[in-house]
């Protein structure tokens, strides 16, 4: 899947605030930095667990890169 800087996405488990199971993508590198659009906690994975972890993109970023 490819996927960008300010996705929002749907990962394999919910966060457990269970308000949103939905996250934007806030910073893209080596780690990927998610935002939980429920309760607005930030949490960073490494780029290999964010893609085993990624369940799809539910909506794409409205910038062009």
């Amino acid at each position: 899947m490819s996927y960008q800087l300010h996705d929002i996405v749907q990962l394999k488990k919910d966060h457990p605030c269970k308000k949103s199971s939905f996250w934007e993508i806030t910073r893209m590198g080596v780690d990927i930095k998610l935002k939980c659009l429920g309760c607005g906690s930030s949490v960073m994975l490494e780029r290999i667990e964010f893609e085993k972890r990624l369940k799809k993109i539910i909506k794409k970023s409205e910038t062009t890169q």
